[in-house]
């Protein structure tokens, strides 16, 4: 049995460092958010393109 007044024995590892996932995870996510943007970068692009090749003239889109 063990004695109860005995405090139990420390684990000589440090915590593990968790700089490299968090590096890693924001990598990931500028990833996508990139990937969206550039989607729908070219989704407006492909309106504008088909607009232009149906033949009109006024295929700019309205910006505020």
């Amino acid at each position: 049995m063990t004695d109860p007044a005995k405090p139990p024995p420390e684990d000589d590892d440090p915590p593990p460092n968790r700089r490299g996932a968090l590096i890693a995870l924001l990598a990931v996510v500028a990833l996508v958010a990139g990937g969206i943007w550039l989607s729908q970068q070219l989704h407006s692009t492909g309106k504008i393109q088909d607009c232009v090749m149906a033949g009109r003239k006024n295929c700019a889109p309205v910006t505020p």
